[in-house]
C-alpha cells in the first residue's frame, strides 16, 4: 500500500506506465480506466492510480463519460485535423530553427539515426528510433518554449494510438522524407527544411486518416467530412 510519503513517486510511475500503454496501443480510445483494476495490474494502491488518472485528464487524454467514469478520449475528425495542423506548424518551425542552430555534430547524429531507421525497416525498434529522431531534431532547434509546446501536443497525439509507421511501406517513406529534411538542414536552408518537415507531417496525416476510417465504428463519423 502507498503511504502519504510515497504516493507522489508512485503516481508518477503510474502515469508513465499508462502513457506507455497508450503509446503502444494497449490502451485505446474509449477504454475505461477502472481504479481497482489498474491498481491491481500495476501493483500499487488506488491512490497513486487516481492521481495518475487526474493528470491524464489535465493533459486532455482522459475524459469522464456518464455512467462509465474515466475513459480514454476519442477524437473526432476535426480534432484529428487540428492536431496534425498544429504538429505541422510546430515541427516545421523546429526544422527551420535547426537549420540555423544545429551543430555539425547534431546533424551528423540525425543522419546516423535515420540511416539506422532505414536498416530496421518496419521493426518495432524503428518506431522507438523515430521518436528519438524527432526529439533529437527538436533539441537541435534549441528553443525551450517550442519544445514545451511540442511535448504538450504529443500527449494529445497519443490518443490516436500506435504510430503510422506500422502501416505498409510507411516506415520506408518516412525515412526518405527524413533525409529530405536533413539535406535542407545540412544546407542551412531553413525555408526548405520547414517545407520538407511540413510535407512529412502531412504524409503521416493522410495515413492516419485512412487508418481511422478503416476502424470499426469510426467510419460514420468521418464519411461526411472526407468526401
Amino acid at each position: 500500500m502507498a503511504t502519504e510519503d510515497d504516493s507522489g513517486p508512485q503516481a508518477n510511475g503510474a502515469y508513465s506506465r499508462l502513457m506507455t500503454e497508450l503509446r503502444e496501443g494497449r490502451l485505446n480510445p474509449g477504454d475505461r480506466l477502472r481504479e481497482t483494476e489498474l491498481a491491481e495490474r500495476l501493483g500499487m494502491s488506488r491512490t497513486p492510480v487516481r492521481e495518475a488518472i487526474r493528470q491524464l485528464e489535465a493533459d486532455g487524454v482522459v475524459t469522464h463519460v456518464p455512467r462509465q467514469g474515466a475513459c480514454i478520449r476519442t477524437l473526432d475528425y476535426a480534432e484529428v485535423m487540428e492536431l496534425y495542423e498544429m504538429r505541422s506548424v510546430l515541427e516545421g518551425t523546429a526544422a527551420r530553427l535547426a537549420a540555423r542552430a544545429a551543430s555539425d555534430i547534431e546533424i551528423e547524429e540525425l543522419f546516423e539515426m535515420n540511416q539506422q531507421m532505414a536498416q530496421l525497416g518496419g521493426a518495432p525498434e524503428a518506431f522507438v528510433l523515430n521518436r528519438q529522431f524527432h526529439a533529437a531534431l527538436l533539441d537541435a532547434a534549441k528553443n525551450r518554449f517550442l519544445a514545451r509546446s511540442i511535448h504538450a501536443l504529443q500527449k494529445a497525439l497519443m490518443i490516436l494510438g500506435p504510430t503510422t509507421l506500422t502501416e505498409p511501406d510507411r516506415a520506408e517513406k518516412a525515412v526518405e522524407e527524413h533525409f529530405g529534411v536533413l539535406d535542407a538542414i545540412k544546407k542551412r536552408d531553413g525555408t526548405l527544411a520547414e517545407a520538407a518537415m511540413r510535407a512529412h507531417i502531412e504524409a503521416a496525416q493522410r495515413v492516419r486518416v485512412r487508418a481511422l476510417r478503416a476502424q470499426p465504428g469510426r467510419t460514420s463519423g468521418f464519411d461526411g467530412d472526407l468526401l
